[in-house]
Protein backbone atom coordinates (compact mmCIF):
# COMPACT_ATOMS: atom_id res chain seq x y z
CA UNK A 1 0.00 0.00 0.00
CA UNK A 2 1.43 3.47 -1.00
CA UNK A 3 0.58 6.15 1.52
CA UNK A 4 -0.18 9.61 -0.55
CA UNK A 5 0.82 12.65 0.77
CA UNK A 6 -0.75 15.76 0.17
CA UNK A 7 1.12 18.43 -1.61
CA UNK A 8 2.60 21.68 0.92
CA UNK A 9 3.26 24.32 -0.57
CA UNK A 10 6.06 26.45 1.08
CA UNK A 11 5.45 29.49 3.36
CA UNK A 12 7.50 32.08 1.79
CA UNK A 13 8.07 35.37 2.10
CA UNK A 14 5.83 36.56 -0.63
CA UNK A 15 2.90 34.59 1.16
CA UNK A 16 3.26 35.99 4.68
CA UNK A 17 3.74 39.93 3.86
CA UNK A 18 0.37 40.41 2.08
CA UNK A 19 -0.79 38.40 5.83
CA UNK A 20 1.57 40.63 7.95
CA UNK A 21 0.66 43.94 6.13
CA UNK A 22 -2.89 43.40 6.54
CA UNK A 23 -2.97 42.86 9.86
CA UNK A 24 -0.51 45.61 10.91
CA UNK A 25 -3.01 48.27 8.87
CA UNK A 26 -5.84 46.86 10.93
CA UNK A 27 -3.95 46.69 13.92
CA UNK A 28 -2.89 50.59 13.49
CA UNK A 29 -6.35 52.20 12.01
CA UNK A 30 -8.81 50.22 13.91
CA UNK A 31 -10.07 50.55 17.78
CA UNK A 32 -8.71 52.65 20.55
CA UNK A 33 -5.60 54.39 18.66
CA UNK A 34 -3.65 54.74 22.28
CA UNK A 35 -3.04 50.87 21.86
CA UNK A 36 -1.66 51.39 18.22
CA UNK A 37 2.22 50.79 17.31
CA UNK A 38 2.30 54.22 16.36
CA UNK A 39 1.23 54.87 19.85
CA UNK A 40 3.67 53.02 21.86
CA UNK A 41 6.11 54.31 20.24
CA UNK A 42 5.42 57.96 20.91
CA UNK A 43 5.18 56.67 24.68
CA UNK A 44 9.01 55.28 24.01
CA UNK A 45 10.41 58.17 22.28
CA UNK A 46 8.83 61.06 23.19
CA UNK A 47 10.20 61.18 26.61
CA UNK A 48 13.57 60.51 25.68
CA UNK A 49 13.77 63.77 23.40
CA UNK A 50 12.37 65.53 26.46
CA UNK A 51 14.99 64.55 27.84
CA UNK A 52 17.32 65.20 25.95
CA UNK A 53 16.27 68.56 26.09
CA UNK A 54 18.28 68.69 29.41
CA UNK A 55 21.62 69.05 27.37
CA UNK A 56 20.80 72.43 25.33
CA UNK A 57 21.09 75.01 28.81
CA UNK A 58 18.85 77.23 26.89
CA UNK A 59 15.89 75.28 27.43
CA UNK A 60 16.60 74.31 30.87
CA UNK A 61 14.16 75.98 33.62
CA UNK A 62 15.98 78.07 35.93
CA UNK A 63 12.98 79.25 37.95
CA UNK A 64 9.70 77.72 38.90
CA UNK A 65 7.10 78.99 36.91
CA UNK A 66 4.31 80.65 38.39
CA UNK A 67 0.29 80.41 37.76
CA UNK A 68 0.37 76.66 37.25
CA UNK A 69 -3.01 74.42 37.50
CA UNK A 70 -3.84 73.22 40.50
CA UNK A 71 -3.00 70.02 38.86
CA UNK A 72 -1.14 68.29 36.08
CA UNK A 73 -0.46 65.39 33.96
CA UNK A 74 1.99 62.92 34.85
CA UNK A 75 3.58 60.04 33.78
CA UNK A 76 6.43 57.42 34.81
CA UNK A 77 9.16 57.20 31.64
CA UNK A 78 8.61 54.05 30.21
CA UNK A 79 4.77 53.29 31.15
CA UNK A 80 1.49 54.30 29.53
CA UNK A 81 -0.32 54.98 32.95
CA UNK A 82 -1.07 58.15 33.69
CA UNK A 83 -1.10 59.85 36.80
CA UNK A 84 -1.18 62.98 38.23
CA UNK A 85 0.58 65.59 40.40
CA UNK A 86 -0.96 68.53 42.61
CA UNK A 87 0.68 71.94 42.48
CA UNK A 88 1.56 73.48 45.56
CA UNK A 89 4.56 76.30 46.30
CA UNK A 90 6.40 76.66 49.06
CA UNK A 91 8.21 80.21 48.78
CA UNK A 92 9.50 80.22 45.16
CA UNK A 93 9.92 76.64 44.60
CA UNK A 94 7.40 74.11 43.58
CA UNK A 95 6.07 70.85 45.68
CA UNK A 96 4.31 68.35 43.74
CA UNK A 97 2.39 65.51 44.60
CA UNK A 98 1.91 62.27 43.07
CA UNK A 99 -1.05 60.80 42.35
CA UNK A 100 -0.91 57.23 40.41
CA UNK A 101 0.72 53.81 39.37
CA UNK A 102 3.87 53.42 38.85
CA UNK A 103 5.94 56.28 40.92
CA UNK A 104 9.48 54.29 41.50
CA UNK A 105 9.79 52.21 45.21
CA UNK A 106 12.81 52.84 46.00
CA UNK A 107 14.29 56.17 44.41
CA UNK A 108 17.62 56.82 45.57
CA UNK A 109 20.21 59.88 45.25
CA UNK A 110 20.68 59.59 42.15
CA UNK A 111 18.54 57.50 39.83
CA UNK A 112 14.78 59.23 40.29
CA UNK A 113 13.74 62.62 38.94
CA UNK A 114 10.95 64.61 38.14
CA UNK A 115 10.93 67.30 35.05
CA UNK A 116 8.32 69.87 34.09
CA UNK A 117 7.71 69.95 30.43
CA UNK A 118 6.46 73.57 28.86
CA UNK A 119 5.67 74.14 25.72
CA UNK A 120 8.30 76.78 24.42
CA UNK A 121 5.34 78.56 22.12
CA UNK A 122 3.12 79.25 24.53
CA UNK A 123 5.07 78.87 27.78
CA UNK A 124 2.55 76.37 29.39
CA UNK A 125 3.19 73.45 31.43
CA UNK A 126 2.31 70.07 29.63
CA UNK A 127 2.90 68.07 32.51
CA UNK A 128 5.38 66.19 34.39
CA UNK A 129 7.50 63.27 33.62
CA UNK A 130 9.12 60.83 35.93
CA UNK A 131 12.41 59.39 34.95
CA UNK A 132 14.52 56.52 36.25
CA UNK A 133 17.60 57.29 35.08
CA UNK A 134 20.70 59.02 36.57
CA UNK A 135 19.86 62.53 37.58
CA UNK A 136 21.25 65.75 35.96
CA UNK A 137 24.31 67.05 37.65
CA UNK A 138 23.75 69.04 41.04
CA UNK A 139 24.72 71.97 39.41
CA UNK A 140 21.48 72.44 37.67
CA UNK A 141 18.22 74.34 39.05
CA UNK A 142 16.05 72.53 40.79
CA UNK A 143 12.78 73.66 40.73
CA UNK A 144 11.62 72.00 43.83
CA UNK A 145 10.65 68.14 44.46
CA UNK A 146 8.09 65.70 43.96
CA UNK A 147 6.53 63.37 46.20
CA UNK A 148 4.67 60.02 45.87
CA UNK A 149 4.15 56.58 46.43
CA UNK A 150 1.73 56.95 49.62
CA UNK A 151 4.80 57.90 51.64
CA UNK A 152 7.54 60.71 52.13
CA UNK A 153 9.47 59.29 49.01
CA UNK A 154 10.82 62.77 47.75
CA UNK A 155 12.58 63.14 44.59
CA UNK A 156 13.84 66.44 43.04
CA UNK A 157 11.91 68.07 39.78
CA UNK A 158 13.60 69.96 37.41
CA UNK A 159 12.05 71.88 34.40
CA UNK A 160 12.60 72.36 30.94
CA UNK A 161 11.18 73.94 27.33
CA UNK A 162 10.35 71.75 24.40
CA UNK A 163 8.99 71.93 21.29
CA UNK A 164 5.78 70.33 22.44
CA UNK A 165 3.99 69.48 18.65
CA UNK A 166 7.31 67.59 17.79
CA UNK A 167 7.48 65.37 20.73
CA UNK A 168 3.86 64.46 21.93
CA UNK A 169 1.29 62.78 18.82
CA UNK A 170 -2.08 65.05 18.47
CA UNK A 171 -3.61 61.55 17.87
CA UNK A 172 -2.05 59.93 21.25
CA UNK A 173 -1.19 62.69 23.44
CA UNK A 174 2.25 62.07 25.43
CA UNK A 175 0.41 63.60 28.91
CA UNK A 176 -3.23 63.17 28.00
CA UNK A 177 -5.46 65.86 26.78
CA UNK A 178 -3.97 69.71 27.75
CA UNK A 179 -3.83 71.04 31.04
CA UNK A 180 -6.27 73.35 32.25
CA UNK A 181 -5.35 77.21 32.18
CA UNK A 182 -5.34 78.70 35.29
CA UNK A 183 -8.25 80.54 37.07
Amino acid sequence: MRLVRARRSPVTPSRVAPFFLTSLVVAACGGDRSRSPTCGLALLVGPRMIQQQLTILPFVLTDAPRGLSASLPALVAGTSHQGEVTVAYAGSRLVLTYQGPNFPPFPTDSAVYGLLVVDDSTQRAQGVLIYESVRPPPSFPQLGTVRGGGTDKTIPLYGVRVDWPSVSNSRCPLLGPPAQAPR
